[in-house]
């Protein structure tokens, strides 16, 4: 590779401006303000012209304007203005008038697409300076008439540590002198969109009190409604903006860095830091409604409380941060934002950035069709042991690369030379974090990380309808290629003996043929077949496991030689599920995994007569429902809106199945006269039973018979009568 090829892919990636360390851009009307912080810590603050822009397919879509024709065809109409207003009039036209175009909302993805400036290059995530947030309060709603915040727990990465109570007006004014003495870029903290800084914001204005948190001492703005994608869904939040800040929410990010593990069960601070081994010792818990009770009888209980939240959120952050801080170092948008945003977008901002720079067009996006995914199939379900599991690596990128699959649109010729880069960047940050310790190690891991997400999104770009370089055929023929190597390597492992289970587009679970025992046998098993493969194409063994409860396709649980169980699938581990059913499956899957069917069958009973007889806790029967702008709109919501009316949109409640058919609130249960559905709950728990019925084959009615309102009910045993005895 030349120097001028090494120069052009680092320009593709990070930009064309190598300005480093730049940590916050605020465009305004005519310029845009820039915040430096150098290397001994002080930031310093610069301004530059800004131009806002769009992109249309039609020379006339702004009246009175002369664009820059791009070359190629699609959006190649270049409209600057002169004011962010003259932009917002223009759109506004253009929209009114149906005509195809390109325009960002957000200011700071405009300047930095057209400038090829990103954020925060040459730093590490310990350069910036992190504030965590946490308050805690006497309710959970700002307006409700008991509404005051008793501790605003206040920390940093640079020594600081302050619990502040006492006057609500003090508390408040010292948040905002901390803010401003600290100088944070990045403020944090988990749920700290949905509930820690609307509530600073509420309680300030009731007050009268500006919180001029932001760096030109303005307030905070709460911002629309917006959607954060996670794998192939999304989930909606509303935003909220700090002037030259960054805001980082862990409650969101740590549900995108869960997706592909599936390994939590609940998304609560305390919950998520032991289930990663984060958690600080001599954790305190206290009953989130009954901390104002808990404070006015013990305040330093809640101050320790509230401390440990900030600490535990800084470590949470370091572990879910790193990905989407160097993930910044690339995309050309504000942190707060690409920190939400999917990565499809992101890769999307990339393409458009490099083709304004050469002065190219940006085409059209396809129209969405179908295509064939990849390869799924279950070859065998019920308790399996001795399993192993093959990964392809990275396996559609992997074959693009190979063959050389790209965009037709693509005329520039970036979409292949940045996968290139990025899958070799990826290597060689594995290998130096391998070789590294301590902070150093921290760096490379996360940048390794970043790379990777980017990776295996190429793919998937391909195939989505919104992205300007989209190609059905491109994706097809990547999910052609998958299918058929996959396959290929699941009958090679069966011509010798293999028996697999499942197979899922690039993954192969299955049991090592007769004569391959134990860890060491089975990684050169693995290898010996990854070496028939084509060149560029990394089958990796993937992990090893005693046994495996295999259901249905992507609905398994693992159970791994250190104990350890994982539970895969969406019948398997959904965080609507009431408590007492999660528990059920989990000691179900306990006895199925040591051949104790009978024993799940008494269980099941005995879980029966305890709904029947109410002696299951109702905190294990309630569920928690989020409160939507449809609840109150939606017919089939109209149960839970007659409970959530006052509850603010956004904030959730613990709800129950009352025996009359309604929701009850969890508060109000004692009140209501103890009465929940027990008919519901039993039948739901034969529900829970039933997502269990492919591992206990022929047996399973008759292990967990169907419940009626006086619980299991057996036909009597016929004695057959031997007429010929």
């Amino acid at each position: 590779m030349t120097d001028a090829d090494t120069c052009r892919r680092e320009a593709l990636l990070f930009g064309h401006d190598p300005t480093p360390r730049i940590v916050a851009i605020e465009p305004g009307e005519r310029l845009a303000t820039l915040w430096r912080r150098r290397e001994d810590g002080a930031v310093e603050q610069f301004q530059e012209p800004f131009r806002p822009w769009l992109l249309a397919a039609d020379r006339d879509a702004v009246r009175d304007a002369e664009p820059l024709e791009l070359e190629g065809d699609g959006y190649r109409f270049l409209f600057e203005f002169t004011t962010w207003g003259d932009f917002l009039a223009a759109r506004s036209h253009i929209q009114d008038r149906h005509l195809e175009h390109l325009a960002y909302g957000s200011q700071a993805r405009q300047a930095l697409v057209r400038s090829g400036r990103t954020l925060f290059k040459g730093m590490t995530l310990e350069d910036v300076v992190r504030m965590q947030v946490d308050i805690e309060t006497e309710s959970l709603s700002a307006s409700a008439s008991d509404a005051r915040i008793l501790v605003i727990a206040v920390r940093d990465n640079r020594g600081l540590l302050e619990t502040l109570t006492g006057d609500e007006r003090d508390m408040l004014r010292r948040f905002v002198e901390l803010v401003q003495e600290r100088d944070p870029d990045i403020l944090e903290g988990h749920n700290i969109y949905g509930f820690d800084l609307p509530y600073l914001l509420a309680r300030a204005a009731g007050h009268e009190v500006p919180l001029a948190i932001g760096r030109d001492r303005s307030e905070p703005r709460l911002g629309r409604e917006r959607s954060f994608a996670i794998g192939g869904i999304s989930r909606p939040f509303n935003p909220v903006w700090v002037y030259g800040r960054h805001v980082f929410d862990t409650y969101l990010a740590v549900q995108r860095f869960d997706w592909a593990r599936g390994t939590l069960t609940s998304y609560g601070l305390k919950e998520v830091c032991r289930a990663f081994g984060i958690a600080v010792d001599g954790r305190v818990e206290l009953p989130r409604g009954e901390i104002g009770r808990i404070f006015r009888e013990s305040p330093d209980l809640v101050l320790e409380y509230a401390r440990q939240d900030v600490l535990e959120t800084a470590r949470l952050a370091e572990l879910v941060a790193p990905t989407d801080f160097y993930m910044a170092q690339m995309v050309p948008d504000s942190f707060g934002s690409s920190a939400v945003t999917g990565t499809g977008e992101r890769i999307n901002s990339l393409f458009v950035r490099a083709y304004l720079a050469a002065g190219r067009a940006i085409p059209r996006p396809q129209p969405p069709r179908d295509y064939a995914g990849g390869y799924t199939d279950i070859r065998a379900v019920g308790v399996i042991e001795r399993v192993v599991k093959a990964d392809v690596e990275s396996l559609y990128p992997s074959l693009m690369l190979a063959h050389r699959i790209r965009p037709a649109s693509d005329t520039l010729d970036v979409f292949l030379p940045m996968l290139e880069e990025l899958t070799r960047r990826r290597f060689e940050a594995k290998a130096r974090a391998r070789a590294a310790s301590g902070p150093e190690h921290h760096y490379w891991d996360g940048l390794q990380s970043s790379f990777k997400v980017l990776i295996n999104s190429f793919y998937g770009y391909l195939g989505a309808a919104p992205f300007h370089f989209n190609d059905y055929d491109a994706a097809a023929r990547v999910t052609e290629l998958g299918r058929e190597l996959v396959v290929r390597v699941a009958h090679r492992m069966e011509r010798d003996g293999s028996r697999i289970i499942e197979i899922d587009t690039d993954g192969i679970y299955f049991v090592p043929p007769p004569g391959v025992e134990g860890e060491e046998a089975e990684r050169d098993y693995v290898a010996r077949i990854a070496g028939e493969l084509p060149e560029g194409i990394r089958l990796a063994f993937d992990g090893r496991y005693r046994a495996m409860v295999s259901l249905k396709t992507k609905n398994y649980v693992l159970w791994g030689y250190d104990g350890k169980r994982v539970f895969r699938g969406a019948s398997l581990r959904s965080r609507a599920d009431e408590r007492c059913g999660r528990e059920f499956l989990s000691q179900v899957v306990d006895l199925l995994l040591q051949h104790r069917e009978d024993e799940a069958g008494a269980l099941y009973e005995q879980t029966i007569e305890a709904i029947r007889e109410r002696r299951i806790p109702i905190e294990k029967l309630a569920r928690r429902e989020r409160v939507t702008p449809k609840t109150h709109t939606s017919a089939a919501r109209q149960r839970l809106a007659d409970v959530a009316r006052g509850v603010p949109v956004g904030d959730y409640v613990l709800v129950y199945e009352r025996a009359n058919g309604e929701l009850g609130l969890l508060e109000d249960y004692e009140r209501n006269g103890r009465d929940e559905n027990t008919l519901y709950y039993m039948e739901k728990l034969h529900k829970f039973a039933g997502r269990l019925r492919e591992a206990f084959g022929d047996r399973f009615d008759s292990l967990f018979p169907r419940p009626t309102a006086q619980g299991i009910v057996r036909a009597p045993v016929q004695q057959a009568l031997d007429l010929f005895g």
